[in-house]
């Protein structure tokens, strides 16, 4: 084999994988329990072709809900997190983070339902988290946040409320827009500095 026709059947082989990483995002979205045999039908290709870049389900429900967490990070570069004041920034984000994770409910229904570790958990989420740390960061060099708490528990406690003001709101417990303001006021309250006019 020329290096040619290496490079074509690597591309072939990218293309491939792509189509059938698309095909799952949209399948298993619509259908949580989603086997193999649906995924390569929407994706054009064989159930042997699936396998052979996917050993299992599993495998190809974690590149589905890779692909998810990439979306939901542009979503939130795309909010502007560098701009404006920190807390600003940071609801910016979180709002972001939750309208693409919305837009995909039933692959984070499978996400849920997939066997993993608190580890594996952290490395899965840390597009979100990373952008999430930079702005708390931020938010800690200027003054408007707590710097006296560690980073990294500030930024879980921030993913911790936000996922609270979603479970609310998506239980019918708080509306939308009453679930955002309580998880604005929280964090504020959250990673607010210490000062006299608190105090008492």
């Amino acid at each position: 084999m020329t290096s040619s026709q290496a490079r074509n059947r690597r591309a072939d082989a990218q293309r491939s994988r792509a189509a059938i990483i698309d095909a799952a995002v949209r399948v298993i979205d619509g259908d949580p329990d989603a086997g193999v045999e649906a995924v390569a039908a929407a994706a054009g290709v064989t159930r042997q072709t699936v396998y052979a870049h996917f050993p299992g389900r599993e495998h190809l429900v974690r590149a589905a809900v890779d692909r998810a967490t990439e979306e939901t990070a542009a979503a939130m570069d795309a909010a502007d997190p560098g701009t404006g004041p920190a807390a600003e920034a940071l609801v910016r984000l979180l709002d972001a983070a939750a309208r693409a994770a919305a837009r995909r409910p039933g692959l984070v229904r499978a996400a849920a339902a997939l066997p993993t570790t608190p580890d594996a958990e952290y490395d899965r989420h840390r597009p979100v988290t990373d952008r999430i740390g930079r702005v708390v960061r931020r938010g800690r060099r200027s003054g408007e946040f707590d710097g006296r708490l560690p980073v990294d528990w500030q930024v879980a406690a921030v993913i911790a409320l936000a996922h609270t003001a979603g479970t609310e709101s998506a239980a019918g417990r708080l509306s939308a827009p009453a679930a955002a303001d309580a998880l604005r006021t929280s964090l504020l309250r959250l990673l607010a500095p210490d000062r006299p006019d608190r105090a008492g």
